[in-house]
């Protein structure tokens, strides 16, 4: 019999020792933080992602669980260059090691290749794969050659036409020094 596993409160160790597999194809509305992230939830994004445990020997002859999530989502995001939709395409591929508590993964953590975590019966693997995908994110998202030409002016045409109608108040008082005065 296959045992099934739940994305939402997966034990893990449990799953690395299965070496089994978990893939989802989801609405991107179904992560939270990704949505907020997103300019318009009118565009059909979605979440693909896959992760599959693995059991591996540690040098000390004890083994540990590991997992390796791979993800990827288009998300609609605004061009920072011309201001227009950009889809942005975000993509993370990592290896996970788990450990006993939080105080072994801090300290593993900093001398590891890999990211460290803590061991759980209900750890939230989509919660995981939304992380990656957030730290995936551009700070300042551009095309790569936007689809309309970028204004390069701070001025436009309503701006030069007020400045052309506005009155001069130097060129009326050379107007008077032309003008004769009553003296002569």
């Amino acid at each position: 019999m296959k045992k099934e596993f739940d994305a939402g409160r997966l034990d893990v160790t449990a799953f690395a020792q299965a070496g089994a597999l978990l893939e989802a194809q989801e609405p991107l509305r179904a992560f939270e933080r990704l949505q907020a992230e997103a300019v318009s939830s009118e565009l059909p994004a979605e979440v693909r992602w896959c992760a599959r445990g693995e059991w591996r020997a540690g040098s000390g002859g004890a083994g540990a669980p590991w997992l390796h999530v791979q993800a990827e989502a288009t998300v609609p995001l605004t061009c920072q260059r011309c201001l227009l939709p950009l889809a942005a395409k975000l993509e993370a591929d990592r290896w996970f090691r788990f450990v006993a508590d939080e105080e072994t993964a801090a300290f593993e953590d900093e001398e590891a290749e890999e990211d460290v975590l803590v061991a759980s019966k209900s750890f939230d693997l989509r919660e995981l794969v939304e992380d990656e995908l957030l730290m995936e994110m551009p700070v300042a998202p551009r095309h790569e050659v936007c689809p309309e030409a970028v204004p390069m002016s701070v001025q436009d045409a309503d701006f030069d036409a007020a400045e052309a109608e506005r009155p001069k108040p130097f060129a009326a008082l050379a107007q008077l020094k032309k003008k004769p005065g009553p003296e002569g």
